[in-house]
């Protein structure tokens, strides 16, 4: 009696007690990964540079991503030139990189989701910034400092895959930065100068390359390599020549100095502006004060807005003695 009547109490309590473990293990192990799957985190570069900071990768390492809707993108800044993460609403101009969206986002992380606009302030070596995308759609990334520097995120719902894992981006960041950096399609620029020189030779004139560049695109946007150096260091002329600083850079901008270097580097000191658009000053000793300004290509044509001035993109200073 004691035994049969334990027989059937203790199965089905035994049985139960099984179902109610498998289901609480798999409720457990759903409620541990779903959160993993719909938050998961990527990160990426943002610009790059050389040992001696000479070149410059204007560019977001990768720059196209895919993920799933409520994933974070961390992007972290590798570059000593100032560089934002900008993400603007659909047909939004962009503005200047000191007014923002207008305004930053502050605190390091931010969301967005294509109906207001988020960017960080200008942001060098050191700082990242991370962004949650809580909406599926085609988010295109900007940089406020440099024209072409763009990126895209494509953000999918959580029911259809993800092309690529986190350490595929890793490695397409790492070669894109090394192809960037270690561009060497630069080794004629003594060549170009050469020729530059004879142009000018009826204008007694020298030139000097002020920085050169080169913009690259692909699926996800653009990128851009600059060189930021005097392509020729030493120039040796005769007391009473001009020299010419042109900057071949389609996208940075530089400027030539004399003497003490400015507080504000865009406003030229002690120049005068040729007919041609060209600013020109004197050095007649090593105490004179001389500054180009800012000098770089002429500005980019912006849809529904009127074509910028030509600005300056040559600089020349004569030397009577």
């Amino acid at each position: 009696m004691k035994t049969a009547n334990s027989v059937p109490l203790s199965g089905p309590f035994r049985s139960g007690s099984l179902r109610s473990g498998i289901f609480f293990s798999i409720f457990a192990f759903v409620v541990l990964v779903l959160p993993q799957i719909a938050q998961a985190q990527w990160h990426a570069t943002v610009g790059a540079q050389s040992e001696s900071l000479g070149r410059q990768a204007l560019a977001f390492l990768p720059n196209e991503l895919w993920i799933h809707a409520g994933d974070s993108v961390t992007w972290a800044f590798d570059s000593d030139e100032i560089h934002t993460v900008t993400f603007q609403r659909p047909g939004q101009v962009r503005l200047a990189f000191q007014a923002g969206c207008p305004g930053f986002a502050a605190g390091g992380s931010g969301s967005f989701n294509g109906t207001t606009c988020i960017s960080t302030p200008p942001v060098v070596k050191g700082q990242s910034f991370t962004i949650t995308f809580p909406s599926a759609g085609n988010f295109k990334l900007v940089c406020l400092v440099h024209a072409n520097m763009t990126g895209v995120v494509h953000v999918l719902d959580l029911a259809q895959p993800l092309p690529h894992q986190p350490d595929f981006y890793d490695d397409q960041a790492a070669g894109q930065r090394k192809a960037l950096l270690s561009d060497d399609d630069h080794d004629g620029d003594r060549d170009r100068e050469h020729h530059h020189d004879s142009d000018h030779e009826h204008s007694g004139m020298n030139t000097v390359t002020a920085g050169v560049g080169e913009v690259t695109a692909n699926g996800g946007g653009f990128s851009t390599l600059i060189v930021a150096r005097f392509m020729e260091p030493t120039k040796v002329i005769h007391a009473g020549e001009t020299v010419e600083w042109t900057n071949f850079d389609p996208l940075a901008r530089h400027t030539i100095t004399f003497g003490v270097a400015p507080s504000n580097p865009v406003a030229p000191i002690n120049t005068t502006r040729e007919t041609d658009g060209a600013l020109h000053g004197t050095v007649n000793s090593a105490a004179d004060n001389v500054h180009s300004g800012i000098i770089g290509a002429a500005p980019q044509d912006q849809v529904a807005l009127p074509a910028p001035p030509l600005g300056v993109t040559r600089f020349r200073v004569t030397f009577p003695n």
